[in-house]
């Protein structure tokens, strides 16, 4: 028995080792700024040359060898995959116009996503959208990767994996984030079905010895993990954590294996199987994803939804599905949302307009603090700003309302009581010539919302040469860094917005940067 095993040891080993040799032990190299995304996935490389084989030099001189890059001709391409058409988002199909791939792929991996919800929202628009590929698209979805990515900084995980299957033929850049995803989702008898049907990718050991054993071949999971630890192609430290995760004993009477500093969706799972889990709450957003899964306790599903709505990961309706799934039986941090808008819910279904002014103050100071005020506003903001509250109570609910999607009918509705709701209700409905804003934030704003508004000197000129995308990304940061310190960023990018037919993000962010207790 034990030559059988030598000898299947030996046969792996002329198989594989030729797929990994070119990364070298350490030479598993991150193919996307996402320093989070796990290594599952080698790319293959050419056999090598049978023995005495030589290769003549070439004839002309200074040929220069270039990677070959291979695309179907009438295939789609990478960078046009899109997942809701332009005539939903308001984007023009020639969106990208000029613009190279490489200076709006590093424009999108720069966006920051701690940004106003209405600039959120328009940045995961420009994500998903379908769009004509820039002019120098070459195949190889530079563009298409930095959209991928960008959703996952953002947590948005399931148009993430949308756009990855709609890809015909996975490549390793493309299935490896595919693979992740579908981790973090729970997905992994699929991610690892899909790795099995895929032959154009190799899977790293560690990645191989998982799915073997979630294919319920343990045996060939176990040699696999001593063929990579003997060909040095499995980490130190992931040999303890796969030898544990194969056989569970081993764990018996043994202290706990330390926290990784930066564990990958892989290594999640791996620890969550062998009675270690790891809290999301310090990783990257897109981790809190896997605490939205049933078997995760409700304070942890809460927790990692409210995370992912502060994002607009997650719809703001998800996230009320959970506050009301059941009563809360403790007090304190997350309890207090939840006792909250369960009371605000109630009260608003009972038409009690006093158990709503009683409790709509408290509410609200608990969504400023965990700042969830515009996922609040969209699931109560519209019915609030209707029940004809008075005084300091209809104050605060109509500018609730104005932070909702119905902001415009909120507007309409309202009586103003000074020149604070005036220049509000001028925001909500683009008409604040006439106004007069109350500080120098509402000045920057203001200047924006005259008549025929007019981009900057550098917008234009970004705009006369066709590259209306960059403009636009440009706005997103100038928006959310100039709300920060320099006011005619804001004043710039508001305008920028509304020159292109922009108009409701416009409006959006500008009453958000006026109600909104955080600048950006």
């Amino acid at each position: 028995m034990l030559t059988g095993r030598v000898a299947l040891l030996s046969v792996l080993v002329l198989v594989i080792a030729p797929t990994l040799s070119a990364q070298g032990v350490d030479g598993d190299r991150p193919m996307s700024a996402i320093d989070w995304l796990s290594n599952s996935i080698a790319t293959p490389t050419a056999q090598p040359l049978p023995p005495g084989t030589t290769i003549e030099p070439p004839v002309a001189p200074g040929v220069v060898h270039q990677p070959i890059t291979t695309m179907s001709i009438d295939g789609p391409s990478l960078d046009a995959l899109g997942l809701v058409p332009v005539s939903a988002t308001g984007l023009p199909r020639n969106l990208w116009g000029t613009s190279t791939s490489a200076d709006l792929a590093r424009l999108i991996r720069a966006e920051g996503v701690d940004t106003l919800p209405a600039l959120q929202s328009l940045l995961m628009a420009v994500l998903v959208a379908e769009l004509s590929p820039p002019i120098d698209s070459d195949g190889r979805g530079e563009l298409f990767l930095a959209r991928v990515d960008k959703l996952l900084d953002l947590g948005a995980l399931d148009p993430a994996l949308a756009l990855l299957e709609r890809i015909d033929e996975q490549q390793p850049e493309t299935f490896r984030r595919w693979f992740d995803v579908a981790l973090l989702l729970g997905e992994e008898d699929r991610a690892c079905d899909l790795m099995r049907k895929t032959p154009e990718v190799a899977p790293t050991f560690p990645a191989r010895v998982f799915c073997l054993a979630r294919g319920g071949d343990w045996n060939a999971a176990a040699l696999s993990l001593r063929t990579g630890e003997t060909l040095g192609y499995v980490e130190p430290e992931m040999v303890p954590l796969l030898e544990r995760f194969l056989d569970p004993e081993l764990a018996e009477g043994a202290p706990d294996l330390p926290m990784p500093p930066r564990p990958s969706p892989l290594v999640l799972r791996l620890m969550e199987a062998i009675g270690q889990p790891l809290s999301t709450t310090t990783l990257p957003v897109a981790f809190a994803q896997s605490d939205l899964r049933s078997n995760a306790g409700w304070k942890t599903r809460l927790e990692a939804a409210e995370r992912l709505a502060r994002t607009g990961a997650i719809e703001p309706n998800r996230l009320l599905g959970l506050y009301t799934e059941r009563r809360p039986a403790a007090s304190g941090g997350v309890w207090e949302r939840v006792k909250v808008v369960q009371t605000i819910d109630r009260a608003l279904a009972d038409e009690d307009r006093d158990g709503v002014a009683r409790t709509l103050r408290e509410a609200w100071e608990e969504m400023v603090e965990s700042e969830l005020e515009v996922p609040f506003a969209t699931i109560f903001g519209s019915r609030l700003a209707g029940l004809g509250l008075e005084g300091e109570t209809g104050r605060l609910a109509f500018r609730i309302g104005l932070l909702s999607p119905g902001y415009e009918a909120v507007a309409r509705a309202h009586r103003p009581q000074g020149t604070d709701d005036r220049f509000l209700i001028g925001l909500a409905l683009g008409d604040a010539e006439r106004t007069t804003p109350p500080d120098q934030m509402g000045a920057a704003i203001h200047a924006a919302f005259l008549p025929g508004p007019s981009p900057d000197a550098d917008s234009a000129a970004l705009i006369e040469e066709n590259r209306m995308g960059e403009a636009l990304l440009q706005s997103i940061d100038r928006i959310t860094e100039g709300a920060r310190g320099d006011l005619r960023e804001v004043t710039d990018g508001l305008a920028l917005l509304r020159h292109v037919g922009l108009e409701t993000t416009a409006r959006r962010a500008a009453l958000e940067l006026v109600l909104l207790e955080r600048r950006g």
